[in-house]
């Protein structure tokens, strides 16, 4: 039990490190875009292809873990993001107009994002791995324990990040962030060499010789149960999306400035890592990964109808104060959602099907914002918190399907589902 806590630790810490670089990197690839002379279009296409990469990628990681190991994958991903990190940092050394190899940069800056999706579709591979240093009691504090790191990303990322916005908007984008961000993949890596075990035990290996195969995609989606948890996550997290999107736009409106909402969403990562790093790991014991999922959706609902009613207000200390109902709810439905598709899977399988579930949030992802600007841009301001609210009371009529089988006393399903 102590080698599975120390385990859990180190997972838990390699996955905070490794966030952080992508959380030091995202809220500046606007910028970064515009100065490389990205039309709109571009600069949504930019914002879009690390996720479609997660999307095509986490479940072969995932499946290639459940073969040779959740360690070797886990070491190539951080690899490959210390590589492609280091990448977007040379691109913003380079002028607007500057040839390399014949590419301008904004196709180099390209290349690197989408090089960093590919590798940092490994999250499913780092929640397989705390699926098998946990109990089934115990898989939704793990995933929680997940969540938790990706606060801590988000949190301290942006503020290392605002540290390196320009108060001019035409100045040429810092180098630093890229280099930086590349830096603290790498010491993850080298941790991760060092300290990080492998968890997999070789009972828990599929049989078969195939690597991802098309038939074994099938069988998974036809699992009704399956079927349904994938379908939730992507609902959940494309309501979110919207939210998450949109809201720095909402801020501009008011009148925040680039570092305004870098803090803002450090103050949103520091709520998801006090939520789902305290209060959630403790809720679920008590009340089950059904009961959790299900009050998260809602209490995300209610969250996102109060942005929807103070942002007219353009008041900063209303937004803050309102902000910790829907993060909360966010906070409890990822870890029990996970959690629930993770107790649905087989053992030889975990790698795989997170991965799905990955894929899933991946797309939400990738919709979740071109839905929510294509309010904004005719006009419906405010309809990405009202949409998003009803998608969350949907979610949490789509959970009561699943109460047999989650809604146990321990929230751990009486048989498996599959």
């Amino acid at each position: 039990m102590n080698n599975h806590r120390s385990a859990k630790l180190i997972i838990f810490a390699v996955v905070s490190i490794d966030l952080l670089g992508f959380a030091i990197v995202l809220p500046l690839l606007p910028r970064y875009g515009a100065y490389y002379q990205a039309s709109e279009i571009s600069l949504g296409l930019l914002m879009a292809c690390f996720s479609a990469m997660q999307f095509l990628f986490a479940p072969l990681w995932g499946r290639i873990s459940d073969r040779v190991g959740r360690r070797p994958v886990l070491l190539l991903g951080l690899a490959g993001s210390t590589f492609f990190y280091g990448v977007f940092g040379w691109i913003s050394t380079l002028e607007a107009d500057q040839l390399v190899l014949g590419q301008l940069p904004l196709t180099w800056l390209f290349l690197s994002r989408m090089g960093a999706g590919v590798c940092g579709a490994t999250i499913p591979t780092a929640q397989a791995f705390m699926s098998d240093v946990t109990s089934k009691e115990q898989r939704g504090q793990g995933m929680a324990l997940i969540g938790a790191a990706f606060g801590i990303g988000f949190t301290f990322g942006p503020l290392i990040g605002a540290a390196f916005v320009s108060g001019n908007p035409e100045a040429h984008p810092s180098e630093w962030p890229g280099y930086v961000a590349s830096i603290i993949s790498g010491l993850a890596f080298l941790f991760a060499v060092f300290e990080l075990p492998e968890s997999l035990r070789p009972d828990s290996r599929p049989a078969a010789a195939h690597w991802l195969s098309p038939r074994d995609l099938q069988a998974a989606f036809r699992q009704p149960d399956i079927l349904l948890l994938l379908l939730t996550i992507f609902v959940a997290t494309f309501a979110f999306a919207q939210f998450e999107t949109t809201l720095p736009y909402m801020t501009k409106l008011i009148g925040f400035s680039d570092r305004h909402n870098f803090y803002l969403f450090a103050y949103i990562g520091f709520l998801l890592t006090l939520f789902q790093g305290g209060l959630v790991r403790r809720m679920i014991p008590r009340l089950g990964v059904y009961r959790t999922g299900k009050y998260g959706a809602l209490c995300l609902a209610l969250g996102l109808v109060l942005v929807g009613i103070v942002a007219p207000y353009g008041s900063f200390s209303l937004l803050l104060a309102v902000l910790p109902v829907s993060i909360l709810g966010f906070a409890g439905i990822t870890p029990a959602l996970q959690a629930m598709l993770s107790l649905g899977a087989r053992e030889t399988e975990q790698g795989e099907i997170l991965g799905l579930g990955q894929s899933m949030s991946a797309l939400a992802r990738i919709c979740g914002p071109v839905v929510g600007y294509g309010l904004l841009h005719v006009g419906l301001t405010l309809w990405p918190y009202w949409m998003g609210a009803v998608l969350m009371v949907l979610v949490a009529g789509l959970l009561t399907r699943l109460r047999a089988t989650f809604a146990t006393p321990s929230g751990v399903p009486e048989a498996p589902v599959s």
